[in-house]
């Protein structure tokens, strides 16, 4: 009888996390003048070898010569310019050795690979998506983010293709902010697109930082480029902006107009202009809220009776 054992944790510990470190190399202009010397010495042997006949001494000279102009040949494969805003990943037998920064000529191992990654600044526009948002409203949605490469170890050895790995998740966290908040939000305390594009950019932006710290990526600025509604919604949420907005608008003037009336029924009770009557402060409320809070402009009509014709 067989016992199956349960199968656990695999014993074998992860492998470290690779990191960035500088490699210091030989200057390359010295390498270059000593490689031309070694050419000039070669072919100075060569024909030295050529003059002195036949002899064990021409097939020695000859020899030598080539043998110069090899580790000539050598010391010029290991030239490796290195540009400003470019990096070179130095990988030898498959195994990392370091990068290289100092703008210049260097000069590498020739056996090495050298690697080019670009340390710039770079710019990065999603794609329009469309997103339900937090009320289940779908919008189109699209972000700028601007991101530059930290770690070259990391970019190269830690993801399969860097700037794909940024793009999919840059797209990803754009989505999933889109669809954690509301377009618009009338309540009170309540973060939405619209209304907070600074604190949304900057929660955009954290997210995107943790996504793609693996990679060696920083993030440094991302923005919106594009918050709509969907062509679908567009016109229905419209017309419900702007019953939002002239309810707003009301609710102002009538409140406006409110205080206004207050202050004259005090200011007449408090001068004694006119002796009002509950009946009469009613009318004079009404009248006068007419004329404040009426869209069109209202026509005086002068009482030549009472107040109460």
């Amino acid at each position: 009888m067989s016992v199956q054992v349960p199968a656990g944790p695999d014993p074998r510990p992860a492998s470290p996390p690779i990191a960035e470190t500088e490699r210091r190399l030989v200057p390359g202009i010295p390498v270059l003048v000593l490689g031309i010397v070694l050419v000039l010495a070669g072919i100075g042997m060569f024909i030295a070898g050529g003059a002195a006949g036949s002899g064990a001494g021409r097939v020695v000279l000859i020899v030598i010569g080539i043998v110069v102009i090899l580790v000539a040949v050598a010391a010029f494969i290991g030239l490796t310019p290195v540009v400003a805003g470019e990096a070179r990943v130095i990988q030898l037998f498959g195994r990392y050795q370091g990068t290289v920064r100092t703008p210049g000529m260097q000069w590498v191992n020739p056996l090495a690979v050298r690697r080019r990654v670009s340390v710039r600044i770079r710019n990065l526009e999603t794609t329009q998506a469309k997103v339900n948002d937090a009320d289940g409203n779908p919008i189109e949605i699209a972000a700028v983010v601007v991101w530059q490469v930290r770690d070259t170890a990391q970019a190269l050895y830690a993801v399969d293709d860097y700037p794909a790995f940024v793009a999919i998740q840059t797209e990803t966290a754009v989505r999933h902010i889109a669809s954690s908040y509301p377009y618009s939000s009338g309540r009170e305390g309540e973060l939405s697109l619209r209304e907070n594009a600074e604190e949304i950019t900057g929660k955009l932006s954290a997210e995107i930082g943790d996504r793609v710290r693996a990679a060696g990526v920083a993030i440094i600025e991302s923005r919106l480029t594009r918050l709509s509604f969907a062509p679908e919604i567009a016109q229905a949420m419209l017309r419900q902006q702007q019953a939002s907005a002239v309810v707003g608008a009301r609710r102002t003037i009538v409140e406006g107009a409110v205080g206004m009336v207050r202050l004259a029924l005090q200011r007449l009770d408090e001068e004694g202009v006119v002796d009002l009557d509950e009946e009469r402060k009613a009318a004079m409320v009404s009248n006068l809220l007419v004329v404040l809070c009426s869209e069109q402009a209202t026509q005086q009509v002068v009482n030549t009776g009472s107040l109460y014709q």
